[in-house]
């Protein structure tokens, strides 16, 4: 975290905690200084996480029992929600955020709950003086901030393209369950308003450079056309993945990640482009970084250190660049999670 920003010593309840991306969750809270609070169902969830106490605190529960989620948020100061779907686990956990009156962050890339989250809780959270802030994922709020810093002083855009790319997607167990559950038509912005992804997908040739090379990408909007939508100006938004990378999340025998470093990151290689035109002029961005999974959590738990700092505007449910300094938090992450450059302004 920037040296500049103050932070308060307390408590983050991570829901979901011995998931694959809670456990990297919950490694980087300690890795700040912060005490997690991991919450997930059962003792037998906790055994094979293994996490050392009372360095963790454990607390069992579930989003049908309110009780027990009370408990578990008990002594928290925001909790972040790692266990999708998030369309049966978002609003239960934020309702509970608010009625703890701690802040709330999910890293949902599920275009239906982040929209509800937003619209649901942003008079709560504003009555509770609390920030929430849902997709704060590698898909979504990753975006945002990258789309947020390449814009800089233009206070709108004609296009922007937010293209992904990936060497490979060896998905969890807890995303090819999401992907099941949400069926929802997907969002692009399309003449200045939120439209129906068109279907067949478009796709054309991008040129990554050094590593992943030139890729077919397809159009495949996330979280992030929702979150960026609210508050940049402009008549097309759209997102693309690379092909390589959705014909192994469609395989059912894609394996789930394999750990190639002590941290446990896999070799999964990313590159984000953003690209955002206005009358004739371009700016770009370009970020690099290792395993998707991994990188959700130095990610959002940037973002949480900065909400536990009392460093963001005005409470509410928002999308992170709306409270948030984007480039500030994106350099936080320089050099050990990312690399990433405007490369014109």
């Amino acid at each position: 975290m920037s040296e500049n920003v103050m932070v308060a010593s307390g408590a983050v309840a991570v829901f979901g905690a011995t998931g694959h991306t809670g456990r990297f969750v919950v490694a980087e809270l300690l890795r700040r200084g912060l005490r997690p609070i991991a919450i997930a169902r059962s003792a037998e969830a906790f055994a094979a996480a293994n996490f050392r106490e009372p360095d963790v605190l454990c607390c069992p529960a579930t989003v049908g029992d309110e009780g027990s989620l009370m408990r578990a948020l008990a002594g928290a100061e925001a909790v972040i929600n790692c266990a999708g779907p998030f369309l049966d686990t978002a609003d239960a956990l934020a309702a509970a955020a608010v009625k703890s009156g701690i802040h709330y962050v999910d890293v949902s890339a599920e275009q239906p709950s982040v929209r509800t989250t937003l619209e649901k809780f942003d008079e709560p959270a504003r009555e509770a003086g609390i920030a929430i802030i849902p997709g704060m994922g590698f898909y979504g709020g990753f975006a945002d901030l990258l789309v947020t810093a390449t814009l800089g002083d233009w206070t709108s855009a004609d296009t922007i393209d937010i293209l992904i790319g990936l060497d490979s997607w060896h998905p969890t167990r807890g995303t090819r369950v999401t992907g099941e559950r949400n069926k929802a038509t997907r969002m692009v912005v399309s003449e200045g308003r939120l439209s129906p992804l068109v279907l067949p997908p478009a796709q054309k040739h991008w040129e990554f450079g050094s590593g992943l090379g030139s890729q077919i990408v397809s159009e495949m909007p996330f979280s992030e056309i929702v979150l960026i939508s609210r508050h940049v100006k402009t008549a097309e938004l759209h997102t693309y993945l690379s092909a390589v990378a959705l014909s192994d999340i469609r395989d059912k025998a894609t394996p789930a990640p394999k750990a190639a470093d002590p941290t446990g990151r896999s070799a999964q290689q990313f590159v984000v482009e953003v690209v955002a035109r206005r009358e004739g002029a371009s700016r770009r961005t370009v970020a690099r970084g290792q395993d998707i999974y991994a990188f959700t959590a130095p990610l959002v738990c940037e973002v949480v250190e900065r909400l536990l700092g009392r460093q963001f505007s005005h409470a509410g449910a928002h999308a992170p660049s709306e409270i948030l300094n984007a480039e500030e938090v994106l350099t936080a992450l320089r050099p050990d999670h990312l690399a990433f450059e405007i490369a014109a302004r």
